[in-house]
């Protein structure tokens, strides 16, 4: 089995690529050791000790390193841990049940104006179809997570969390867009 590595905006952040799906929808931010729990796969990359997040897309698996480490001694590790994932066949996740299962505050979303429902379906759409496919090319992911007062919030995952160059990306990238295609949409804010 062949994994394949690329580099993205974050320095500290490697995407990588098993060549087959890692989740069939969805994704998965692990920001701490304990909450890699839910996942064998993410508890073994965090057990390197030199992991600050790990981050489940569709195709790949973005791995932040804890400051002052060096992808050159951690990679050979990373890809070590996802190759005996892998051809072992392992479940990515822990059998379990809803119970466990929380969501921080920064998380949550906004209730939405129901008068701004027609407004909220273009953000979504256009966050749908034209943001997340180029993130996740990136190795992360934005989630739409409310608009208020002409202002649309949106939370930053895998390797934009933490991105230098992520302000820039939600200033000058998605804010324009948003602005250029929904005309009540000021500012976008990250939560």
């Amino acid at each position: 089995m062949l994994i394949q590595t690329e580099s993205t905006p974050n320095p500290s952040t490697l995407k990588f690529l098993p060549g087959s799906m890692v989740m069939d929808h969805g994704t998965r931010d692990f920001a701490t050791p304990e909450e890699a729990e839910a996942s064998p796969l993410a508890e073994a990359i965090f057990s390197t000790g030199d992991v600050e997040g790990v981050f489940f897309g569709r195709d790949f698996i973005s791995v932040t390193a804890a400051p002052g480490v060096e992808w050159r001694h951690l990679k050979p590790q990373v890809l070590e841990v996802l190759l005996d994932h892998f051809a072992s066949d392992a479940p990515l996740f822990r059998p379990g049940s809803a119970a466990g299962i929380s969501i921080d505050a920064a998380e949550e979303s906004f209730d939405d104006d129901p008068a701004d429902a027609e407004v909220v379906g273009q953000i979504r759409e256009l966050i749908d179809t034209r943001v997340r496919p180029a993130v996740a090319r990136d190795g992360g992911d934005i989630v739409y997570r409310g608009f208020r007062g002409g202002t649309v919030y949106l939370a930053l995952h895998g390797a934009c969390s933490g991105c230098p160059s992520s302000t820039m990306t939600l200033k000058q990238g998605i804010e324009s867009l948003l602005k250029h295609y929904v005309p009540e949409v000021q500012a976008v804010e990250a939560v």
